[in-house]
């Protein structure tokens, strides 16, 4: 445990991480005025102000609590990343104990996509059916650039979005998006062609926040940066947040793959 501890704060992935102060605290401002860029589509039931948020994100990520820290590197509690992951582990293990459809989706393809295909092959030989609904289904979403049409795509059982002029079905690696529209196309198609629902949803950003906020258990990773899947998770929508830099080299994720794979009694 000790080495995980040491692990993530040497990757940078826990501990003091790249993710600017500055911009954490615009991202409280904005969920606090109910932007939805940043909801991801949580609708929250609570009266989250500023405050609130940064007294939220100090006890689940374990950033500064003090308001008048404008600006540096923010901090992600490597014992609160630890923790999760483990919970994480517990939800994974259930679902492949119970032979559970699972559906895995990342906005992040770059730094995310390799983790979580990872996971998914491990709960597929558990006996898991991973769901890949709404292959090629285009769904129109706004961006800094306007309103673009994306198409679903999978790589490796991962659902992601590539704008519809790039790349070839199957290829890496897919657009950053935080949308929550992708999920709710794919979840809808699943619903419309009779075939089985998740009972399990892993993701992050809109993959998360939208599905759990539909009911979909929902479990995944979340930066400093983004409130809105420990909202989710502080009123119910949302089941478990790691709280980690989601956005470092790939090949950083592979010893949380490999340790998560452990706790869930999964590793091939």
């Amino acid at each position: 445990m000790a080495s995980v501890l040491t692990y993530l704060s040497a990757a940078r992935l826990a501990g003091v991480v790249e993710t600017p102060r500055e911009r954490s605290l615009r991202r409280y401002r904005q969920f606090a005025a109910r932007d939805p860029r940043v909801l991801l589509g949580i609708d929250p039931q609570g009266a989250w102000g500023e405050p609130e948020l940064l007294g939220l994100m100090a006890r689940r990520c374990g950033v500064s609590a003090d308001p008048r820290q404008r600006s540096g590197p923010d901090a992600i509690d490597p014992a609160r990343t630890l923790a999760a992951l483990d919970a994480f582990a517990e939800r994974l293990a259930a679902a492949a104990r119970r032979h559970a459809p699972v559906l895995f989706g990342t906005g992040h393809p770059r730094s995310l996509l390799g983790f979580y295909a990872v996971l998914a092959d491990a709960l597929s030989a558990a006996g898991c059916e991973v769901l890949t609904p709404a292959q090629g289904r285009c769904v129109d979403i706004l961006t800094q650039f306007g309103l673009r049409t994306h198409r679903i795509d999978y790589v490796r059982r991962v659902a992601l979005v590539r704008e519809t002029e790039g790349g070839r079905p199957g290829c890496e690696p897919g657009a950053h998006c935080h949308s929550p529209l992708p999920v709710r196309v794919v979840l809808q198609a699943a619903a419309a062609a009779g075939g089985p629902l998740p009972e399990l949803v892993v993701g992050d950003h809109g993959w998360l926040c939208g599905a759990g906020q539909l009911g979909f258990e929902a479990i995944g990773p979340a930066d400093s940066d983004d409130p809105a899947p420990f909202v989710g998770q502080a009123e119910g929508a949302v089941r478990v947040v790691v709280p980690l830099d989601d956005g470092v080299r790939s090949s950083h994720y592979l010893p949380l793959t490999r340790y998560v794979l452990k706790r869930a009694c999964l590793s091939q």
